[in-house]
């Protein structure tokens, strides 16, 4: 069953930490539409377990300002029009690694057998991680459409940040003793 986006572009990808089973479909869905076979260490999207029971889809946030386009040294990073999502062209980056130190959320990562950065393009406007949280019924990622606003930035955090917010308003004051 294909999912229908029925959303106005541009688009983002919004996250609902609380729904999120660990499944890692997503993650799953991301490598096998981008490198044709099973292999989360290439998705463009992670799932972070830091603490048992807490799991944490992490991906680029967009933010409106893109201190990763910014921060590379040969251009190899632009933002696409239509979408406003993060593009990366592979023969040009060299794996330096600027993106992820200027991410507040250390999202970018390196494909783990090529030279070039990894980061959420939105599978050019049909996002295969959110049609296989919906077939599932999880509902922890769906898309919203995108506003002018400053609010992206704010899920462009570390996981193990996320984490600890999640993992208190999961388990309350007992959270604070897991993380």
């Amino acid at each position: 069953m294909r999912f229908d986006v029925n959303i106005e572009k541009p688009f983002w990808i919004m996250r609902d930490y609380l729904k999120c089973s660990g499944c890692r479909r997503c993650e799953i869905a991301c490598s096998l539409h981008h490198e044709g076979r099973i292999w989360p260490e290439a998705s463009r999207i992670r799932v972070f377990m830091l603490v048992p029971g807490v799991e944490v889809p992490h991906l680029c946030a967009q933010c409106e300002d893109h201190p990763c386009v910014d921060s590379c040294p040969v251009g190899a990073l632009s933002v696409e029009p239509e979408m406003k999502s993060i593009v990366v062209d592979r023969d040009l980056c060299t794996a330096c690694g600027n993106c992820i130190e200027a991410c507040p959320g250390r999202i970018p990562h390196i494909h783990p057998t090529e030279n070039y950065a990894l980061i959420c393009d939105f599978c050019g406007g049909d996002p295969e991680c959110v049609k296989v949280c919906h077939e599932g019924r999880w509902n922890c990622l769906y898309l919203v459409k995108r506003e002018e606003t400053k609010a992206y930035r704010l899920y462009a955090k570390r996981p193990e940040e996320v984490t600890r917010e999640l993992a208190i308003n999961l388990f309350g004051e007992k959270g604070k003793e897991v993380i």
